[in-house]
């Protein structure tokens, strides 16, 4: 058997670091597809309550947005993940290969250590909040507030005001502020 010599550990690793970004690119795509998925419900729900004056149809608002934003929630963490393994690891591998002090994948640090990451972080996280918890909270409490419910839908919107409050917890525990 003989080596194939056009293959490289540096090529091996430009590779990888491709199909990574590749998938960070598409992760965020969908993330963000996600938050108008998550409104275009919140209308389609609240307008379905307000023109049948069914204000049990607001318990679907709670269960869908748990849905989409712990599906969001995933995507943020992969995404982060993603540029934390291409700072961390690969960078650094391939830095070493070409015989370089510094990383080859620069921006990959230097648009973290922007003066207004932070500030940009906690805003997304608050809009987060918001469009995945506080509406549907919201939506539960004039459910409570109106409705003329049955246990079970009683017991749903119990069980759904603990899926949001997870949910939001999760939420705030994820957010990445670190330069």
């Amino acid at each position: 058997m003989t080596r194939n010599e056009d293959v490289t550990v540096g090529k091996l690793l430009l590779a990888e670091y491709e199909r990574v970004k590749e998938e960070q690119k598409t992760r965020i795509g969908f993330r963000d597809n996600l938050l108008y998925v998550t409104l275009a419900a919140m209308v389609t729900v609240l307008i379905g309550a307000a023109q049948t004056r069914h204000v049990a149809l607001l318990l679907a608002l709670p269960a869908a947005t748990s849905v989409l934003g712990w599906t969001y929630l995933a995507n943020d963490q992969k995404i982060t993940a993603i540029g934390r393994y291409v700072r961390i690891d690969l960078g650094p591998r391939l830095s070493a290969l070409a015989g370089e002090q510094e990383s080859v994948f620069g921006w990959e640090a230097v648009h973290r250590r922007d003066s207004r990451r932070t500030q940009r972080k906690i805003i997304q996280c608050a809009v987060d909040l918001a469009v995945f918890t506080a509406v549907p909270l919201a939506a539960l409490i004039v459910f409570w507030a109106y409705g003329t419910g049955s246990f079970v839908s009683i017991a749903v919107s119990v069980l759904e005001a603990v899926a949001l409050t997870v949910l939001a917890t999760q939420i705030v525990l994820y957010v990445d502020t670190r330069p």
